[in-house]
């Protein structure tokens, strides 16, 4: 019995090895998914340089310390239908699911987020009006 060496080695050498890639597309597929969905995608322009970026009396941040000096700061809150100041309804300054609210509100007044609705007590001298204005979107 003779065994036929160049038969066996020609049958090796023209068989390409053939890589299934279906199994790693969805592997791949699937981390890219879950890296989508744990993924934190907010924009934040926040420098905190001083430790005491919280106000220890309020326990609410000090926005005006470390965002600049604007007037009136844009709160995004997801779903927004309802903004109350004092007791008022002013859901009218809602646009694109953010209200702007005057810094001195945020600094001295009372601001409750909830889930689509946003209560806010102003400080002594600011009105209603005064306290939440429609942000230029």
């Amino acid at each position: 019995m003779a065994l036929d060496v160049g038969k066996h080695k020609k049958k090796v050498l023209g068989n390409k090895p053939s890589i299934n890639l279906v199994p790693f597309i969805d592997i791949l597929f699937t981390i890219m998914i879950f890296l989508v969905v744990t993924s934190n995608f907010s924009a934040t322009d926040v420098q905190t340089d001083d430790a005491d970026v919280v106000d220890d009396a309020s326990g609410k941040p000090n926005v005006t310390d470390v965002s600049g000096d604007a007037e009136y700061y844009v709160m995004p809150v997801a779903n927004l239908h309802k903004v109350t100041v004092n007791g008022q309804d002013r859901s009218d300054a809602i646009a694109g699911s953010a209200v702007g609210v005057q810094a001195r509100v945020i600094d001295e007044g009372q601001v409750i987020i909830k889930p689509g609705e946003i209560v806010i007590t102003t400080p002594a001298g600011i009105s209603v009006e005064q306290a939440v204005q429609r942000p230029e979107l």
